[in-house]
C-alpha cells in the first residue's frame, strides 16, 4: 500500500492599481519550500477585473514554481545517477 503524499501551495495576491503581483510558496513533503512571484498588468483602458488579474499572475508564479520543481527534480536524478539529465526533454 502507497502512503499518500502532499505538497502546500500557498498564493498571495496583492493589487496595487493596474498591476497585480502573485507570491506563491510551495512546500514539498521533503521539507523543501521553493517561492516564486508572477505578475500582471491591466491596460488603463481595460475594465477593472482583479479576478483575471489575479489569474494571470498566480499562474505565472506557478509556472515559476513547476520550473524550480523540474530543475530541482533534475539535480536530484544528476547526482543519483552521475549523468546528465535534460530538463526540457519532455
Amino acid at each position: 500500500m502507497t502512503t499518500p503524499v502532499g505538497w502546500h501551495v500557498e498564493l498571495e495576491f496583492q493589487e496595487d492599481g493596474h498591476r497585480t503581483s502573485a507570491a506563491a510558496l510551495l512546500r514539498l513533503a521533503d521539507g523543501t519550500e521553493l517561492r516564486a512571484r508572477g505578475y500582471a498588468m491591466r491596460h488603463p483602458s481595460d475594465p477593472e477585473q482583479l479576478r483575471v488579474g489575479e489569474e494571470i499572475a498566480g499562474a505565472r508564479a506557478l509556472m515559476d514554481c513547476a520550473s524550480q520543481l523540474l530543475g530541482k527534480a533534475h539535480t536530484e536524478i544528476d547526482e543519483a545517477t552521475g549523468r546528465h539529465s535534460h530538463p526540457l526533454a519532455q
